[in-house]
């Protein structure tokens, strides 16, 4: 084992940059280019990553500090083959967020002599990086700009940064929106620019000097006067500028939170994953309202005027015990309340007779008794086979509604998820391409996901891609409830438990057994109507599934 010291890589032209966020801590085990910290200049944020695997033995910087390349980070214990891949994995990782870090100082260099008509901005040097994504759009058509002003955020998988714009001016036309790609020279926006707005030109020769020669003094300059128009920009359409690294960024996204919207109470405002946490908590609370549109487009989501979540001291009546909540519903709440709040839900109920299919069930189980390498069938497979049914009957329950709420993205492929319970709460695998599969394949699959569910073992990709959902409780008992449809599915299957009813067989009243269907659609996509007929046919093809052979 030996003992080796992580240092900043290459930042670029910046001499000094401010920490703002450690992303981990004594004790923790890394690996080669992990994430380690987030630092800031005036316009660009930046995660360094390691040049070494071990476990951290001591942390040398803390939030605030100011650090430049070669700065000491940490002390890793690592063993002989980690501490030999350092050096030419933190040459290969350094580029990185050195190449982003400089990109808005040369920016304004990107200026050629403006004159009254309309101007193309573009995206200037970007370093090393060859396509950026757009995360936000910070101004409006309509909207008078100055010189140097921030307009987009873009992002890479390690760095944020703000491009400014190279001409003062009147915004007549954008050319990106947020999810797109830029480059170097990539048009931005077109600007009316006017005749007076030439005059900043002779400066910006001066300023993209500064890079090309790495002189320390002119290169900050620019970027500490974009600060000032970029505030008065950014309200106009998410009511102020959004300070976060990459990684909170991306953790926003996935909670279906508008990072603009979320008060950061890091160093200067920056926004940090707690801060994230605490909105969702807030909106669910109805402490903080959820403006419209502010999650996901689709799903609407007007203001909530809700009171505040009651506070209470109950161990005055009593004693209590304080249980943290399981990791996994700490993930699924936020989502289960969008999902709620969100989507317009429809139940609708349905009998099924599934006596001879039970029938049928048992026998087949009962004849492979002896053979240990049986598949133990259950009714959640063939209900599983027989929804692929009704979604190929109908596909608008196996469809998505794209971002803007305005087109259905109809799916070609059957990927069916199943609730699974385990200790920690529940999970939903997927059974992927359920449409190719028979009823015995879905059974084993089902059985090898429900076990690594239950023992924590299931990978991400084991979760993702689901068409449709079930949650089966009829193995617990009760005989109807609402499942919450899982966006951006428009539609989830809820099993109760089976149970002996008299039906009137058009003679007599004979003892059958049925099983309650409760079908949650999105009602945006799916009308009352469709609902019925998909619930109607789904109970007819489980009462006989030959319907599905012809």
């Amino acid at each position: 084992m030996s003992i080796v010291e992580v240092k900043v890589p290459d930042i670029g032209d910046f001499k000094e940059v401010e920490v703002i966020e450690l992303m981990v801590k004594v004790g923790d085990t890394i690996k080669v280019d992990q994430s380690l910290i987030t630092v800031e200049s005036d316009k660009a944020s930046m995660e360094i990553p390691s040049s070494a695997a071990g476990v951290i033995k001591e942390i040398k910087v803390k939030v605030g500090d100011k650090v430049a390349e070669g700065s000491l980070l940490l002390m890793v214990e690592a063993d002989g083959a980690a501490a030999a891949a350092p050096a030419p994995a933190a040459a290969a990782a350094a580029p990185a967020p050195a190449a982003a870090a400089p990109a808005p100082a040369p920016a304004p260099a990107a200026a050629p002599a403006a004159s009254a008509g309309p101007v193309e901005v573009k995206v200037p040097d970007i370093g090393d990086f060859k396509e950026v994504e757009v995360i936000e759009v910070m101004v409006k058509v309509g909207d008078t700009i100055a010189k140097d002003q921030s307009l987009v955020t873009v992002e890479s998988d390690k760095a944020s940064m703000e491009i400014p714009s190279s001409h003062a001016g009147v915004v007549k036309e954008l050319k990106i929106k947020v999810g797109d790609k830029v480059a170097e020279g990539s048009v931005v926006l077109i600007v009316e620019a006017a005749a007076g707005s030439a005059a900043p030109a002779p400066s910006a020769p001066a300023a993209a000097a500064a890079p090309a020669a790495s002189a320390p003094a002119p290169a900050p300059a620019p970027a500490a006067a974009a600060p000032a128009p970029a505030a008065a920009a950014v309200p106009a359409v998410s009511g102020k500028a959004a300070h976060a690294s990459p990684s909170v960024r991306k953790f926003a996204r996935e909670l279906g939170v508008d990072v603009s919207r979320v008060p950061g109470t890091g160093p200067k405002g920056r926004i940090t994953q707690q801060d994230v946490q605490n909105f969702v908590k807030g909106v669910m609370s109805g402490a903080v309202a959820s403006p419209a549109g502010a999650s996901a487009p689709a799903g609407g989501g007007a203001g909530l005027n809700l009171l505040p979540w009651p506070s209470l001291d109950f161990s005055k009546f009593g004693e209590t015990e304080l249980q943290p909540l399981p990791r996994i519903k700490k993930i699924s709440g936020p989502n289960l309340h969008r999902n709620w709040v969100m989507i317009p839900h429809v139940t609708q109920f349905e009998d099924a007779d599934i006596t001879e299919l039970e029938e049928f069930r048992v026998a087949s189980n009962a004849a492979n008794a002896k053979n240990k390498d049986a598949v133990k069938l259950t009714m959640l497979a063939f209900v599983i086979k027989a929804s692929v049914a009704a979604l190929k009957k109908y596909p608008s329950f196996n469809s998505s509604l794209d971002e803007k709420g305005e087109n259905l993205i109809l799916k070609k492929f059957y990927n069916i998820g199943f609730a699974a319970d385990t200790p920690n709460g529940l999970v939903v695998p997927v059974i992927k391409n359920a449409d190719q599969k028979s009823v015995t394949q879905i059974a084993k699959e089902m059985t090898e996901l429900s076990l690594q569910a239950r023992e924590g073992k299931l990978k991400p990709t084991d979760m993702q891609g689901a068409t449709f959902t079930i949650s089966s409780l009829g193995g617990i008992g009760g005989t109807h409830f609402t499942p919450i449809v899982n966006a951006p599915e428009v539609a989830i299957l809820g099993l109760s438990k089976a149970s002996m009813k008299p039906v009137w067989d058009g003679k007599q009243f004979a003892p059958r057994l049925m099983m309650t269907l409760s079908l949650s659609y999105d009602h945006r996509v799916v009308d009352g109507a469709s609902g019925a007929r998909f619930a109607v046919y789904l109970a007819d093809v489980l009462a006989d599934m030959r319907k599905i052979l012809l």
